[in-house]
């Protein structure tokens, strides 16, 4: 598919849907282990990409969160956010709005303010380069929403380095609705609004996500197409859908990659994008996203420019030309 390939990589998107912390690639990995004398269940780099096999959500984020151990310094998240934020440039992603989980660091006694100081220095790398970078906070949904208060108290002194908070971690018996008043406080502070809903829970944690939390984006929202009435509303309201083909195969959500529903999504008049949320665990950065579905499903160049065209419209920050801050985007 030379001309469908040429335009993957050729045409301009955003990132929506991209956990830093899982960009650590098993060599990084490796790395920063040794570097902070962090000892590792695994002998070799080879051995890390054999655990890489997954058969829902849970079984990734035990290893996921072993794996962020190794972030300890500054220099760690410089380092994995600036090998993240490069290769999206080579994607040709223009914007970035990235996902990082603050609980899962602190919790384990790293300060606040070396996660924030690392991944700042890495987005000034990333604009100097051109590719605009904001950050969207998110809590761990496995955990209270007293502990998701006691982040978004903490994290005030950065508030001008946050475009937004999220929700994520184990999406199964933790509805949206479980952190309804913390979403309330993120808004009063001017916070942008996104949340994980619909990947392994049902259609009603996405109606939950969207009435009670006010997210102006859904993350995955694969099982929304079960409700035809909740379909109606993502059209209708032009509530964008992030996306993550390569996820949703690793993590059983699809048991192929042709039976993806993102053409469908598109039939349907939805906005739908597509991302690589956890790359270095699951095989691909957005560029592989767009190759790999494209070839399952049968997408055409029309299709991929549409779904970048999406992305752009469904960030919350414009670009500035020339790799500024960009302004934040009313919906």
């Amino acid at each position: 598919m030379p001309n469908l390939n040429e335009v993957i990589r050729s045409t301009p998107k955003a990132e929506l849907h991209i956990h830093v912390e899982g960009s650590l690639e098993p060599r990084m990995m490796f790395d920063l282990a040794r570097r902070n004398g962090v000892p590792l269940p695994y002998g070799s780099v080879e051995e890390v990409r054999r655990a890489y096999s997954f058969g829902n959500l849970q079984e990734f984020l035990d290893l996921y969160y072993e794996g962020m151990n190794v972030l300890r310094t500054e220099e760690d998240f410089l380092d994995l956010a600036d090998a993240y934020l490069r290769r999206a440039a080579a994607d040709n992603v223009v914007h970035v709005e990235m996902f990082f989980d603050p609980q899962a660091h602190t919790g384990r006694g790293v300060p606040l303010s070396t996660l924030m100081d690392g991944l700042e220095r890495a987005i000034a790398r990333s604009r100097e380069r051109g590719v605009s970078v904001s950050l969207i906070l998110c809590f761990l949904r496995h955990l209270t929403e007293g502990e998701a208060f006691e982040t978004l108290e903490a994290a005030e002194p950065w508030r001008d380095r946050l475009l937004g908070v999220g929700l994520d971690s184990s999406e199964v018996g933790h509805p949206p609705s479980k952190f309804a008043r913390v979403f309330d406080a993120a808004r009063d502070m001017g916070l942008r609004l996104v949340a994980h809903a619909g990947e392994e829970g049902p259609p009603e944690y996405v109606w939950e996500a969207l009435d009670i939390l006010g997210a102006e984006r859904i993350d995955h929202g694969n099982r929304a197409l079960e409700d035809d009435a909740l379909v109606a509303r993502l059209r209708d309201d032009r509530i964008p859908l992030t996306v993550c083909p390569l996820s949703n195969l690793e993590l059983r959500v699809v048991d192929d990659l042709a039976a993806h529903p993102i053409k469908r999504m598109l039939d349907l008049g939805l906005v739908a994008t597509v991302n690589s949320d956890d790359p270095a665990y699951f095989g691909g950065y957005i560029n592989d996203n767009f190759h790999r579905v494209a070839e399952a499903v049968g997408l055409s160049p029309e299709d991929i420019q549409t779904l970048a065209k999406n992305s752009l419209d469904a960030s919350f920050m414009v670009p500035e030309v020339g790799g500024g801050q960009g302004v934040v985007r009313n919906r």
